[in-house]
């Protein structure tokens, strides 16, 4: 029981880690939608990011969760770090030299200016240096140090964005080597965040170089299929906003200004975001370390009863205060497409189940049933996307998403079953999401659209709701708790 508290505690310091950046992020939101022209540059900064994440995903190539599986391996501990690091950097440098190589044609295929290109290039390229350094402070079990890093890499990125924003354009001796476009602009300070950041925890790369082929090559087979979960799952969480800039039967500016309102709204679901991604920087070395104790089987059931339990909570909770969050994401008078937004924290609290359901195939060294998995729920979504963006917009592609999350954690579950069993309490499992979600759909589309969006009577009616549900899974969980303290005690 004392791993499962040490779990908790780094998830917690995990979460502020998340929590707080994001809130930092929030205000980098904030100014973009304040400082960008319009609806149309901001869904364009959007599609950037987009691609952003399916280059990150291709240059780690799964090196981070293989590091995670390696690195408890006692005949290969020693040059797991230096093995993966060195890897990363020789094909990061290679991705560098051939992008700026065929920059006008990858500007051509991607229809992203090369302009914003040149700084995107080495905003990738350190993101993708950074990951073998935050992913060994996660092994070493040093939370605080990760937490602090990152929350200093946000306040870097929000403050290098207000100085190139606000400050630096009234200075005419500095004005003057400054891009006008703002989306240039903007790039140019996220770039210099992340260098910054770099700078700060790139000791790693001047300790050891050593190279193990034979790992190396284990690392890869293991990885591979990381990668291609990890591509699925960017497009997942990505792909909608390229294919409704491609596929909405408008001009190509107001498909922009479209995907702009439907990130917006996508935003607004940062909540059950930074609950689910908490819990999986603190679950996922925890599987690992714990992978050889007899007892991990029912401590694994535990950890995604805890996350089904909190989640619900947490969905409902925020979803009552979404329309008092959202003025803190979005500038006044941006258009927010809010209809969305229940269905997308839905679509993240699945996404969270499934992560704490795949350690089977991840501490088995089954990681191609993950691709497997996340390969499936990525034609799901495309296919939903192309057939009926032209008729339902940006409403289907929310549906897509919660969709393909929901069947990734149906899947998931049913393998694990036959692989690797784990006993799970499947009823209540399932009742706390049924409670959870019917609960959220309820209050948002009928007490909120009954009632008005910010009454008395909408806050009364969901506090109350919220106080149920929460007294309901407690009493469900009152046995469980009473054990965790007695254990404390």
């Amino acid at each position: 029981m004392g791993s499962i508290k040490r779990l908790f505690q780094h998830t917690f310091i995990y979460g502020l880690a998340t929590v707080l950046p994001k809130l930092l992020t929030v205000l980098l939101t904030k100014l973009l939608t304040k400082y960008l022209p319009g609806e149309i540059e901001f869904g364009e900064v959007s599609i950037i990011f987009s691609y952003i994440i399916f280059a990150n995903v291709i240059l780690t190539y799964g090196m981070e969760t293989a590091f995670f599986r390696f690195q408890n391996d006692e005949r290969y501990r020693e040059k797991t770090t230096s093995t993966a690091m060195v890897s990363l950097f020789g094909t990061t440098v290679l991705f560098v030299v051939l992008a700026y190589l065929f920059l006008e044609p990858i500007s051509g295929s991607t229809e992203i200016d090369a302009r914003y290109l040149k700084w995107v290039i080495p905003v990738i390229a350190l993101d993708t240096l950074m990951v073998i350094p935050f992913a060994k402070m996660r092994a070493d079990q040093k939370p605080r140090k990760y937490a602090l890093i990152k929350m200093l890499n946000v306040v870097l990125s929000v403050g290098t964005t207000v100085l190139f924003f606000t400050a630096l354009p009234s200075f005419p001796s500095v004005a003057q080597y400054l891009p006008e476009d703002r989306i240039e602009l903007f790039f140019i300070a996220f770039l210099a965040a992340n260098l910054i950041t770099f700078i700060l925890i790139c000791g790693v790369y001047f300790s050891s170089w050593a190279f193990d082929r034979v790992l190396w090559k284990r690392m890869l087979s293991y990885g591979w299929p990381i990668l291609i979960a990890g591509l699925a799952f960017a497009v997942n969480e990505t792909v909608d906003k390229i294919l409704l800039q491609k596929f909405l039967p408008m001009s190509e500016a107001d498909a922009e200004a479209t995907v702009g309102i439907y990130t917006a709204g996508y935003r607004l679901a940062v909540g059950m975001t930074l609950f689910a991604q908490a819990f999986r920087l603190g679950v996922e070395p925890f599987f690992f370390s714990q992978s050889g104790d007899k007892n991990a089987p029912a401590q694994y059931a535990l950890i995604t009863k805890a996350y089904v339990a909190l989640g619900v909570i947490a969905l409902f909770a925020y979803v009552l205060l979404v329309d008092l969050i959202r003025p803190l994401l979005v500038d006044d008078g941006f258009i927010t497409a809010m209809d969305i937004v229940p269905v997308i924290l839905i679509a993240y609290l699945f996404s969270g189940v499934y992560q704490t359901l795949s350690v089977w195939y991840k501490i088995n060294d089954k990681t191609y049933y993950g691709a497997i998995i996340s390969s499936i729920a990525a034609v799901l979504t495309i296919t939903l996307n192309i057939i009926f963006i032209p008729k339902y917009g940006y409403y289907i592609s929310a549906a897509a998403t919660c969709a393909a999350y929901g069947l990734m954690m149906l899947i998931s579950y049913l393998w694990s079953r036959k692989h690797f069993p784990i006993p799970y309490e499947v009823g209540k499992l399932v009742g706390f999401l049924l409670l959870g979600i019917g609960a959220t759909i309820f209050f948002f589309y009928y007490i909120r659209a009954e009632y008005g969006v910010e009454t008395l009577e909408t806050y009364g009616i969901g506090s109350a709701m919220l106080l149920l549900l929460a007294g309901i899974v407690l009493y469900v969980e009152r046995g469980s708790i009473y054990s965790l303290i007695k254990k404390r005690s």
